[in-house]
């Protein structure tokens, strides 16, 4: 423990001078965080209003309980004999009745702020989740899944939890304290004066602390975002990992991701945890001097005994609120960091718009043209350099070549995931930018190499493309089994327990992947469209299965431009044209024939697989 907050007070130093030229950027940030979070609770100001009104009922019965208290000891008397036990049983009974009702109140209260942070939380997860729906695949290359789940599950939940208790202690706190040093004055000015010294000191020291402890909890969220994206990472490649026997090592890189969000973790609680006592012992500083001048000002006649009672338990419910605020200010970062990464996730670029001029693309041919094409994932480092191409409609083309040549990447610009820095890319004759990304990327229809299936039926995952909508009709039972059949998944289908009603886990794993890949193939032949992407798309399956899905796939794919991404050139000898692509360039172009003749980057590739 003690190397641990050696190290921690070590990386403290180091950060200090950022912390001290950054402190009041830090604060603006803060600022804008908690005014964005005011502006999701702005949405149920009705809410508010009940939740202000019930608070300040309360607190205001709650305050009432000191000054009752006063008036019943200085209805007790001095002397022996003198009590006057009717004031005394009717303060008590009025001090019964306000905390009983002020309980009351207090669990209403509570109600009601669980309802307004759930209905906040859900609104939040709402905006996170249609962003993500609107931000570019470029975010999802570059970003963990993990992390990103942690945005909606850690974050939101942490923030969730700030609002349901620490904004419930912070607005009891401000009536409660408010109210106590109003009360404190009225019955003695000048012992309220020892609050000058107190106040001033915790609040500076609180101010003070707050800013350089905001930057810990920002590396406490990243850290776990980070950690959340190894584990999701490890869990769903537990296959690879034990078939290489690299147990051990996952099991090392994990510890370093866990200390390192276990550190961060500490950085957070060791450098806020000097605030509660601190503040406390400001606190019992301010109890030492009421105690003090009271009994100066009791025994010079200038407070009754049940004043000088009244005063010290409104000093204590004055007191209480700010050592607690001082406590939970550790959660308020968290929830601050927390809201700081949720906000910088919806103030992502979205995909670029459309613009305001483009039209649909309707009736499509299926010709698609690159001219003088140029891309990069990364500025310095071209991925495709002046790519000529030409896909005349109803035609099979073929793209190959080695890993990293660029062959995914033309898929990527056809779909409008990503666009060329310079150069077109036509369908009939209009460039995809002048369509509408919508109407372009319904013309093609994508069999990937990892197949993606969801929990539903197998039917559901097969009409998938047809949905059930206010305007279009789903896909009928004779369809959904037409493509099944054509697609060869009709005879492992009807073998299931309860054949197209059997309900897949999720991502199908309880179906073999060669058959979850014949599902998203026949997902694909049931859409009527022109053009058709195939990345890799039989790789899962037997080479039979495959050369009866070619075939199938040929009969139905008739006048119908298909783009086809494959390693295996045994499947790709009927294209109309192949592509042979190299270095971001296009080698080579022409039948399966042709190339072997002219014996260069195709033939090299054939032979490698077929000797």
């Amino acid at each position: 423990m003690a190397d641990r907050a050696r190290n921690s007070a070590g990386r403290a130093d180091s950060l200090r001078e950022e912390n001290s030229a950054g402190g009041r950027r830090t604060a603006v940030k803060v600022l804008k965080t908690v005014r964005r979070l005011m502006a999701y609770l702005a949405n149920y100001r009705a809410l508010i209003v009940l939740i202000i009104l019930l608070t300040v009922l309360s607190n205001c019965l709650a305050l009432l309980g000191p000054l009752l208290c006063g008036r019943a000891i200085d209805a007790i008397g001095q002397e022996a004999g003198k009590v006057n036990f009717e004031q005394v049983f009717r303060y008590c009974a009025w001090m019964a009745v306000f905390y009983v009702v002020c309980s009351v109140l207090n669990y209403f209260l509570s109600v009601q702020m669980i309802t307004l942070s759930q209905r906040s939380a859900r609104r939040m997860r709402d905006d996170v989740f249609d962003k993500l729906m609107l931000l570019p695949v470029g975010f999802f290359d570059t970003h963990q899944t993990g992390d990103i789940i942690s945005h909606i599950s850690y974050d939101i939940d942490t923030v969730n939890t700030s609002l349901a208790n620490d904004l419930l202690q912070i607005c009891t706190t401000t009536v409660t304290v408010i109210g106590s040093l109003i009360m404190m004055l009225s019955i003695s000015p000048l012992l309220g004066t020892a609050f000058l010294v107190t106040v001033p000191l915790a609040s500076l020291f609180i101010k003070t602390r707050a800013g350089k402890i905001h930057r810990f909890f920002r590396l406490r969220s990243a850290a776990l975002g980070t950690l959340n994206g190894f584990v999701e990472e490890i869990v769903s490649g537990q296959k690879t990992i034990k078939a290489y026997h690299q147990e051990q090592t996952i099991l090392d890189r994990f510890d370093q991701a866990n200390e390192s969000a276990c550190s961060a973790y500490y950085d957070a609680d060791y450098h806020s945890s000097s605030l509660g006592p601190s503040v406390n012992f400001i606190n019992n500083l301010s109890m030492t001097m009421i105690s003090v001048f009271g009994a100066i000002l009791y025994l010079a006649g200038r407070i009754t005994l049940g004043s000088m009672s009244s005063f010290v338990l409104y000093s204590r419910k004055f007191s209480g609120p700010i050592n607690e605020a001082a406590n939970i200010l550790s959660e308020i970062q968290s929830a601050a960091a927390a809201a700081d990464r949720i906000f910088e996730l919806l103030d992502q670029e979205n995909e670029p718009a459309d613009r305001e001029d483009v039209a649909e693309l309707e009736n499509v041919n299926g010709d698609v043209e690159f001219s003088q094409v140029n891309f990069s994932y990364l500025t310095d480092k071209p991925v495709l350099r002046n790519l000529n191409l030409h896909a005349r409609p109803g035609t099979l083309i073929a793209i190959v070549g080695h890993t990293g040549a660029g062959k995914t990447t033309i898929i990527n610009l056809l779909m409008r995931f990503y666009d060329p820095q310079s150069g077109s890319i036509t369908i009939d004759g209009a460039s995809t930018t002048s369509v509408s990304r919508r109407s372009l990327r319904l013309a093609f229809t994508m069999v990937l190499q990892e197949s993606w299936l969801f929990n539903g039926t197998v039917y559901d995952n097969i009409a998938y493309g047809h949905p059930h909508s206010g305007t279009e009709q789903g896909a009928t039972q004779e369809e959904v089994i037409n493509a099944a059949k054509a697609a060869q998944a009709h005879p492992f289908i009807m073998q299931l327990p309860q054949g197209y009603n059997t309900v897949l886990n999720e991502d199908g794993i309880n179906i073999s992947q060669g058959q979850k890949q014949l599902l998203t193939i026949a997902r694909a032949m049931l859409l009527d469209v022109r053009m058709l992407i195939l990345d890799e798309a039989t790789s899962n399956v037997d080479t039979r299965t495959e050369i009866r899905i070619q075939e199938a796939m040929r009969r139905l794919m008739k006048d119908k431009t298909c783009f086809v991404i494959a390693h295996r050139l045994s499947t790709i000898r009927n294209a109309d044209l192949i592509l042979v692509m190299e270095d971001g360039k296009l080698a080579e172009q022409g039948t399966h024939t042709a190339l072997l003749e002219k014996n260069g980057v195709y033939a090299g590739l054939y032979r490698s697989q077929f000797g």
